[in-house]
């Protein structure tokens, strides 16, 4: 996260504002496709872990065959779209420098290389995840962030357009990504051998999980892409590179409690396969309320101090950057404390009823903004206050479907998970507050605030968080480890 969010700056650094703005535009046209791998990606992981849970290996052969089929089949369909419909779309409708549409052109048919390779690598990570070997998750994601920060560097000694050689090194690092993946799941994973051969009904459970799934990654994916674009044709590219930065910031947070949350994803689904309820309803509230706690020890100081800590990070700050980073990072901490709850929604299998509402949710954060900028000349802060209501409401949502699908208990729920997660947010946050007011803009002071906050907000999970088991485990632990 820390490498990521550096890497950021070095390439707004080297790029510029206008040309960092035009590169998230462009390769947000590609992103769009993502909801694709998201989606193979949740299948993969359902599929994989639901078979290894019930011991059923030949199943689980089976299933990364026909996985793999399918992705091949989804990367030459992306590719055919992408290099009509999406090539038309960036020549017509984006609003780009006209001495810039070359490097556009080269970031776009890079972005869909990468983009290509990346969805490949899919079902190779699935099977690591599934097989909860996290160390070499974590070791090749180390890898892949070092990698793009390293090209960073090398993108200044280059002789060439530094945007189009951006798009260039990037599929470089993606190959890379992809051949460490690939390697090491053919070595130690029987089943990543590809074998020639069709399960008809196989391919159809699949792929009526993956195709809801499709649908709520497609929400998550056109809404964020949409605003994207509605804010590059109603504002100026400063503007669409300052969402942009918050939007790094927020997708730097996201995937470390996302990362945080994919150990959990396995157990889960291994759990219901086993029928064992107990155990994956504690997998799932210890989830919620850790996960949301890690968030909280790097949201509450970062907003606090996010104008000083942007500096530090950027130096030039862009208009609205400082505000757009904090609504973004309101909207992570909402969306963080459900993402065992999401994991646990597909552990069934039955996907429709959950995708069908909660994408309907995401696109509305959309219709809301569109309409409100174009009819009512709103600024564009509205995107941020848009999600971060709608955020809301999908939680609520998310809790009482997840009822209806696994019987998980609501009222345990707000017992042992809500509550102690308001009272550390609030008997943590409130007097951090009136601190921050009294200390001038230094790094002194940041790190002052960042050790009184972290303490607070430890000192109160461990005390209203944890179950008392729970507090002698780790006081047996701590012990353990100064003795």
């Amino acid at each position: 996260m820390l490498v990521s969010l550096y890497t950021v700056r070095v390439v707004l650094e080297v790029l510029g504002a206008e040309d960092y703005g035009i590169y998230n535009v462009v390769a947000g046209v590609v992103t769009m496709f993502s909801f694709l791998s998201g989606a193979m990606a949740t299948a993969s992981q359902r599929y994989f872990s639901f078979n290894i849970g019930r011991q059923n290996y030949e199943q689980l052969e089976k299933t990364f065959s026909v996985t793999l089929t399918i992705y091949i089949l989804l990367i030459f369909v992306i590719v055919v779209v992408a290099e009509s419909f999406g090539l038309w779309f960036i020549y017509n409708k984006l609003v780009i420098p006209d001495n810039r549409i070359l490097a556009a052109k080269w970031v776009y048919h890079f972005s869909i290389l990468s983009f290509a390779i990346t969805l490949i690598t899919t079902p190779y990570m699935s099977s690591i995840i599934a097989h909860e070997n996290m160390n070499v998750y974590a070791y090749v994601s180390i890898i892949e962030v070092s990698l793009k920060l390293f090209i960073v560097f090398i993108l200044k000694k280059l002789p060439f357009d530094k945007l189009s050689m951006y798009g260039v090194l990037l599929f470089v690092v993606g190959f890379i990504n992809t051949s460490i993946y690939r390697g090491y799941c053919k070595k130690h994973y029987v089943e990543c051998k590809f074998k020639l051969g069709w399960d008809k009904e196989l391919f159809k459970e699949i792929s009526n999980f993956t195709g809801w799934s499709i649908f709520g990654a497609f929400s998550t994916v056109a809404r964020n892409q949409a605003i994207t674009i509605l804010i590059n044709q109603f504002f100026n590219p400063i503007i669409v590179a300052s969402r942009a930065i918050s939007s790094q910031v927020s997708y730097a947070l996201t995937v470390f409690s996302a990362n945080f949350n994919t150990s959990l994803y396995a157990p889960i689904v291994k759990e219901y396969a086993l029928d064992n309820k107990t155990k994956m309803y504690s997998l799932i509230f210890n989830g919620c309320k850790i996960t949301f706690i890690l968030m909280w020890f790097f949201a509450l100081p970062l907003c606090l101090r996010m104008e000083y800590v942007l500096t530090i990070w950027l130096n030039r700050l862009p208009e609205y950057v400082v505000f757009f980073t904090i609504l973004s990072v309101i909207e992570v901490l909402i969306n963080s404390i459900s993402l065992p709850i999401t994991t646990a929604a597909r552990a069934p299998g039955k996907m429709k009823e959950y995708e069908l509402v909660l994408g309907s949710l995401q696109l509305l954060i959309f219709i809301v903004s569109f309409i409100w900028i174009k009819y009512f000349d709103g600024t564009a802060e509205i995107v941020f206050y848009s999600a971060i209501l709608i955020n809301l409401i999908m939680f609520i949502v998310r809790l009482y479907i997840v009822n209806l699908l696994i019987t998980l208990p609501i009222r345990k729920f707000m017992i042992e998970v809500l509550i102690p997660v308001l009272v550390v947010v609030l008997f943590s946050g409130l007097p951090a507050y009136f601190i921050n007011r009294i200390f001038p803009q230094n790094f002194s002071s940041l790190l002052l605030i960042t050790i009184i906050t972290s303490l607070s907000s430890l000192i109160l999970f461990f005390l209203v968080g944890l179950t008392r088991d729970q507090k002698l485990v780790l006081i047996h632990k701590i012990k353990a480890k100064i003795t």
